[in-house]
């Protein structure tokens, strides 16, 4: 069962970490509506080094990144779902919109983002979403891997399910894609 950090402990917490010559690994999201997809992902994760470490965005990088009626669970309770998962070690919560300050806080050995991102020429030519936290990442020694995205598993897909459920097929079809959504 994962901690909870404040996100002003990270450097502390990385250094006691490599101190102990633990391989830390971090993983950052919105992990709104928790679901089977982002539980695959982070033990994926999980499996890349000793110590896993989630950065959830806050509310309000929530709301600019998803949308005005985003997040549907507040920051605080995703944090604490998260840190209840067996796989994950470290949870803090962070108020921007890409996990730059975090990377330089904690100075992961490797960085863990789905596979709807792209760092390579061919994946963004590809239709990929850029990774903005990639060059830093490698500035700072690090690895950046790309787990495979489970398909039809992200919060906006379950609330298309939920609404069509409840007849609410007009509201659905007003979803952006989960592609729209991430952007």
């Amino acid at each position: 069962m994962g901690q909870r950090i404040e996100f002003d402990d990270l450097a502390v917490l990385g250094d006691e970490l490599r101190r102990a010559g633990k391989r830390i690994v971090l993983t950052n999201g919105h992990f709104d509506l928790l679901h089977v997809g982002h539980l695959r992902s982070l033990q994926a994760a999980r499996r890349l080094g000793d110590v896993l470490v989630v950065a959830v965005n806050d509310d309000a990088s929530t709301r600019r990144r998803k949308g005005p009626a985003r997040p549907f669970v507040p920051a605080e309770e995703r944090a604490e779902l998260l840190a209840g998962l067996a796989c994950v070690d470290y949870v803090t919560v962070f108020p921007d919109d890409t996990a730059e300050r975090v990377i330089q806080l904690l100075r992961p050995h490797v960085y863990v983002k789905g596979g709807d991102y792209g760092v390579t020429p061919e994946e963004l030519a590809s239709g990929k979403q850029p990774l903005p936290e990639a060059e830093l990442v490698r500035a700072l020694g690090g690895e950046v891997v790309l787990i495979p995205y489970v398909p039809e598993r992200s919060t906006t897909e379950l609330v298309r399910r939920i609404l069509a459920a409840y007849g609410c097929a007009e509201v659905r079809d007003r979803l952006p894609s989960r592609e729209e959504a991430d952007r």
